[in-house]
């Protein structure tokens, strides 16, 4: 009995040191809890009080027609109206219009469209302005106050000219000294303590900044009271602001730093909007709104439910997917995926994000990989369960959780990084994408790893499920490494092989823009507007119809005005106008063209050339970080396999004649995305082996990382799959050529990150080595890491044996 005994004093040991642990998890499970109800009742919300603004293409909106005036200085030609789109397209950015259009129209016509503007009127005024900013010095008050009280602006004598000043004081102004090219930057500022108000911060460039310490230390010789004393900042031919340079600045030595203040009696949405004129400069010429009205959706009734029904049935397959592989933790995190669509949804709502049909396509399919996060977990778990390392399914999916984290986290890091670099650096409709790209991958990481995370724990922890742990999902291996552990091919065994397949698929789909050309839609190379006016309403839909038949698929057809129909087209001839108006005829009865006109490009060079510029900062930031996070070889070849998969994407599309357009845009810049996430899953597994197993060869590891990562990726890209092929067979034409782009970008994505990036790497690294890769053969040699047999490639799991809140 007494042997007996030292056994039993050490269970109270046992148990006190257990209960910290237990309380431990109690508490992080509880604090993710309480976060992922904050998150849900902000989110629903917004969702119930904040609507999401709908584009052109859903709902329609405003379409104000501007033209351009001659000035004695500058004649309104196409060129100067081309720079004025571009100018006006900064303004519209910064009203927080999202998805506008804005094509010129003849030569001296801007068509404007918004979609869900609020105020029609305003947006019309701040467009129609100038934006001609001057800096003056004051020679004095007018001799004549009655020039400046009649509007008599003109120059009396080397350029000077009269203006009245904010308190109606005619004032006598030198030729101007600083205009609006010298104005770096603009914003609207509160002066909290100094009381001033609201007011507008000007920060001006180099030289500006030297001519603006001229003015004012030539202002500062004369006496205080002195109007002469005063400078003016004159906005399309009105003073808006004279202030007195202060007493403190010496005669001479003037105002340095570069920077002043335009204050007045602002409120915040004067301001701003003052700020919005400086900074996005003036127009070359002026310009003045001849029309305003109201236009439909250029998409019809049909083509938006065939869209939805569409995302719909994609989603729930994708769901049914996900729950008939992981059971239980596939049905929780179905419901953190609706989570994640009702997080992004209110987020698009509270930022003011405008969704096209496009957009809504890509929403549904941001659903489909976010299942990404939740995939890579439960693949970790399982590999923690089928080693036996985990006594329970709590323990193994929190295991899983700690593992996957490096992946989820380096994977979505690179794509905010580019999201981030088309914020800031593009404009238009890529702006756009880095807006709902960056939503999109923030709620992700929220509905993975903090609302799955709280389901799948709270689950796993309750006795039924324990008792039955095969309802759980993660107790199996699975098919797909079941299928791998029996088979182990070694596939990196010859990765030039890899390289040169991959460099055939690439020429031959390259070599499509060579002999074919690109196929540039309406946005980037113009067209055709006509407006017609019909005896009887045409119903748009039916006008599509009609035109598609007749040959003109791709024709945008919208109601404009009272009972007008508008088409806007790709360049036509006499003919083929002729058709267009024939077959509007037939449909409206007796028809007059209201309007006739050649449209330029939506997409501007100056948009393209941000754009690009934009893209390729993301890249090169994209590999900064993936060499600093990984290795060099590792940036290089993910960025190498990015661009083998764009070229493929835009070589196929080249030999199929479709369309380059903004929706093709879009998806390019999502496969992007994916292009990279893929990558990095795979090189972070390889870094990971390379620390534990140094001694088994490079190319070993990564055949090793391939066969770990392949079920997630299979998972991960059938759950993409079937939401695009619902796309692509259920919805309209108008999202076919959408669908395509993608389904062919995710498995040429896939590919690319197996037969691509790793076989790159594998010879980067041989390179750098100054050897050539081993290569063995059989791949069932010793000391040969095998796929579902985590016990033999992560020895540190087997003394990690307590579970990590």
């Amino acid at each position: 009995m007494k042997r007996s005994r030292p056994p039993s004093r050490t269970r109270p040991s046992a148990r006190t040191g257990s209960r910290p642990r237990s309380r431990s998890r109690s508490r992080s499970l509880n604090v993710r809890a309480l976060v992922a109800l904050a998150v849900m009742a902000a989110s629903v919300a917004i969702a119930l009080t904040m609507p999401v603004r709908l584009g052109l293409d859903l709902r329609g909106g405003t379409q104000i027609v501007l033209e351009t005036k001659s000035t004695d200085t500058t004649q309104a030609d196409r060129e100067a109206t081309d720079r004025t789109v571009e100018v006006l397209r900064g303004r519209i950015d910064a009203l927080g219009v999202a998805e506008p259009t804005i094509v010129r129209s003849g030569e001296n016509r801007v068509v404007v469209e918004l979609p869900g503007v609020q105020d029609p009127k305003q947006a019309a005024d701040v467009l129609g302005r100038t934006a001609q900013l001057t800096v003056h010095s004051v020679l004095g008050p007018a001799e004549n106050p009655a020039d400046a009280a009649e509007g008599k602006t003109e120059a009396a004598k080397d350029g000077e000219r009269v203006l009245p000043d904010e308190s109606g004081q005619s004032l006598r102004l030198k030729d101007a000294t600083l205009t609006g090219q010298d104005v770096k930057g603009a914003d609207a500022r509160f002066d909290q303590q100094g009381g001033a108000g609201w007011h507008v911060t000007v920060d001006f460039k180099d030289s500006g900044s030297d001519r603006w310490a001229q003015v004012t230390g030539e202002a500062a010789c004369n006496p205080a009271g002195d109007p002469k004393r005063r400078v003016a900042i004159v906005l399309d031919n009105k003073i808006i602001s004279s202030p007195q340079v202060d007493p403190s600045v010496a005669c001479g030595a003037g105002i340095t730093g570069g920077s002043t203040q335009i204050t007045g009696s602002f409120d915040d949405a004067e301001a701003r909007e003052l700020a919005l004129l400086v900074k996005g400069g003036a127009l070359p010429v002026p310009v003045e709104t001849i029309e305003q009205r109201t236009i439909g959706a250029t998409l019809g009734d049909e083509a938006i439910n065939a869209g939805a029904w569409a995302a719909v049935i994609g989603t729930a397959l994708t769901a049914l997917f996900i729950i008939v592989v992981y059971r239980l933790m596939g049905a929780l995190a179905t419901v953190a995926l609706l989570c994640y669509g009702l997080i992004s949804y209110a987020a698009l709502a509270a930022v003011g994000a405008t969704l096209t049909l496009p957009g809504l396509a890509g929403f549904v399919l941001a659903i489909g990989m976010a299942v990404d996060a939740n995939v890579l977990v439960f693949e970790r778990a399982r590999e923690e369960q089928a080693a036996r390392t985990r006594p329970s399914t709590r323990s193994a999916l929190t295991a899983g959780f700690r593992s996957a984290f490096s992946a989820i986290a380096d994977s979505n890091i690179t794509t905010l990084i580019a999201a981030a670099l088309l914020f800031f650096l593009a404009s238009g409709p890529v702006k756009g994408f880095g807006v709902t790209l960056g939503i999109g991958v923030l709620a992700s990481m929220v509905s993975a790893l903090v609302i799955t995370r709280v389901l799948a724990e709270f689950a796993a922890s309750r006795p039924a499920v324990f008792r039955r742990p095969r309802i759980t999902g993660i107790s199996s291996t699975g098919p797909v490494r079941d299928a791998l552990l029996r088979r182990n091919p070694f596939l990196m065994r010859r990765p030039r092989r890899w390289l040169a397949a991959s460099l055939v698929v690439l020429v031959v789909a390259g070599s499509g823009i060579t002999v074919r050309g690109l196929n540039f839609g309406i946005e980037f190379t113009g067209g055709r507007l006509i407006e017609y006016s019909t005896a009887t309403q045409v119903d748009p839909e039916r006008a599509r119809d009609a035109l598609a038949d007749a040959g003109f698929p791709r024709a945008v057809v919208q109601s404009s005005g009272d009972g007008d129909l508008t088409v806007r087209t790709e360049e036509l001839t006499d003919a083929e106008a002729a058709t267009v108006t024939k077959a509007v005829a037939e449909l409206g009865g007796e028809t007059e063209k209201v309007r006739d006109e050649l449209i330029g490009p939506s997409l501007g060079e100056e948009l393209r050339r941000d754009a690009l510029i934009a893209l390729g900062l993301a890249l090169a930031a994209q590999l900064a970080y993936l060499a600093a996070r990984f290795r060099l070889l590792f940036g290089t070849a993910a960025v190498g396999a990015l661009a083998h998969d764009v070229v493929i994407l835009v070589g196929v599309f080249a030999w199929l004649g479709k369309p380059i357009d903004g929706v093709f845009l879009a998806a390019l810049l999502t496969v992007i995305g994916y292009s990279v996430n893929d990558s990095v899953v795979l090189f972070d597994r390889v870094r990971e082996l390379l620390g534990k197993e140094r001694k088994t060869p490079f190319d070993r590891l990564t055949n090793d990382a391939i066969l770990q990562t392949l079920p997630r990726t299979v998972n991960t890209g059938m759950g993409a799959v079937l939401i695009l092929a619902s796309l692509a067979v259920l919805a309209d034409d108008s999202l076919t050529d959408f669908a395509l782009a993608l389904l062919i970008g995710v498995v040429v994505g896939t590919y690319s990150s197996v037969f691509t990036a790793s076989p790159l790497a594998v010879e980067l690294h041989g390179r750098d080595a100054g050897t050539r890769p081993a290569r063995r053969g059989g791949g069932k040699g010793r000391g040969t890491a095998r796929p579902g047999k985590p016990d033999r490639q992560t020895p540190a799991s087997r003394t990690e044996r307590q579970e990590v809140p």
